[in-house]
């Protein structure tokens, strides 16, 4: 997955160069060693588990403050996210712009593979010093939907290349999943790499079976983990994705970590919590652990007992069910054109805290966009619902189609659980 639409590689390495490096900046290396037992990453000679998130530069504060140690990147962009991160004592991986072959990158075209090479080592000639660097990613998710296997000789190329002027920082590569046939590619084509990174949703639970199973015998980083993925869970009779509730996916990420990340500090390095922001993909609440508004969801709060062991002081709502006319979103639900029908969410607050409730109708979203690149946001239809309230009624959109509806849950904090249920109108 990636935050935002993929721009030109050039673009993007024209802005991290544009400037020249600060004289000042003293590099911290970061290791990774060898041990009787695994591996162990070293920063400053020090042991160094990451306990980071994917988001950019968003919430920051926030995020330290809740144990946080680290974010990671889609990309170079100007370097600032070194400095933002380094002001609040956190660490960067720091993304290169490596293209996809999906995306139309030839890998067979020596030239655009050398020039790329050449970008890339810009890159690195510029921000190999900085203090929050904590090693280099180089490209997203570059297994997928690829079929040419030059793309692990221009990786391999890179992070050697990356040695040669960076001897402070260790190289990796995000794979979207692990599959037995990506990592026997990388060991034989890229193994220059000194760890890997992998992004798992719904399979995070048992990620380390999985490596075990197919003999990954390198170290790892979970560079992206979170809700479960839309490609993985049911779907209505007429393709529309279910997704969890906020509850559900809290759950799931405490569930996941607890059983493939903290567990296994010999292999697994540490991992990168998705999405800490806002995005649309299929919905705009599956992936994001805020709402669009910036709100907080429940899986910021486990996050936060994940990493510091401690629940905040004050919980989200949490959501317990949601139904349309007495049927939950697993049951295809069938609305007729502007009829009305009872609606439902079971909702409730740990703190007892009073809550307001907020309901929002969509059209269903026709993306078939894959590896999170951008999409459009769905309509929304305006005064279908009577109230704001847990149990009131649904008028029935007048146009045949399929639409989604939405419930959010806050808490006087601003804080919010939220569901949704797809459902089609049917002349």
């Amino acid at each position: 997955k990636q935050l935002t639409l993929t721009v030109i590689v050039a673009h993007c390495f024209a802005a991290a160069s544009a400037s020249e490096p600060e004289n000042d900046w003293q590099p911290v290396p970061v290791e990774i060693q060898k041990t009787a037992t695994g591996w162990q990453l070293l920063r400053g000679g020090e042991p160094y588990f990451v306990k980071g998130a994917g988001g950019d530069v968003y919430k920051l504060d926030l995020l330290r403050s809740l144990g946080a140690n680290a974010i990671r990147t889609w990309g170079v962009g100007d370097g600032s996210v070194l400095d933002e991160a380094h002001a609040r004592g956190m660490t960067v991986l720091l993304c290169l712009d490596i293209a996809p072959e999906r995306l139309g990158f030839d890998y067979d075209d020596t030239d655009a593979v050398n020039a790329q090479l050449e970008r890339a080592r810009s890159a690195v000639r510029q921000y190999k010093n900085h203090p929050a660097l904590l090693g280099w990613m180089i490209g997203n998710e570059l297994n997928l939907m690829h079929t040419n296997p030059k793309v692990w000789d221009a990786v391999n190329d890179i992070s050697k290349m990356i040695h040669e002027e960076d001897g402070l920082h260790p190289t990796t590569t995000a794979l979207a999943g692990l599959g037995e046939d990506t990592y026997s590619l990388i060991q034989t084509r890229a193994p220059d790499l000194d760890f890997l990174s992998t992004q798992v949703y719904g399979m995070l639970t048992v990620l380390h079976e999985h490596v075990a199973s197919i003999g990954v015998d390198m170290p790892i980083m979970v560079t992206e983990w979170g809700t479960v993925g839309h490609w993985e869970l049911p779907q209505t009779e007429w393709g529309a994705p279910l997704e969890l509730t906020s509850t559900e996916k809290a759950a799931h990420y405490l569930k996941g970590y607890q059983l493939a990340i903290a567990p296994f500090p010999d292999q697994v390095l540490g991992s990168f919590v998705f999405l800490w922001g806002q995005k649309q993909e299929r919905t705009p609440t599956w992936y994001g652990m805020f709402t669009l508004n910036g709100e907080i969801t429940e899986p910021v709060d486990a996050a936060q007992k994940l990493w510091s062991g401690q629940w905040p002081e004050n919980r989200a709502p949490y959501i317990d069910g949601l139904f349309l006319d007495d049927q939950a979103a697993s049951e295809s639900v069938l609305l007729r054109p502007g009829a009305d029908y009872p609606i439902l969410v079971e909702a409730g607050d740990i703190d007892s805290e009073q809550l307001s409730i907020e309901w929002v109708v969509m059209e269903e979203s026709q993306a078939k966009e894959i590896g999170g690149d951008r999409e459009v946001i769905p309509g929304t239809l305006r005064g279908l619902v009577a109230s704001a309230s847990a149990e009131t009624i649904l008028s029935a959109p007048d146009a045949p189609g399929a639409y989604r509806l939405f419930v959010y849950v806050r808490d006087p904090e601003g804080k919010v659980a939220h569901a949704n249920l797809p459902f089609k109108v049917e002349a």
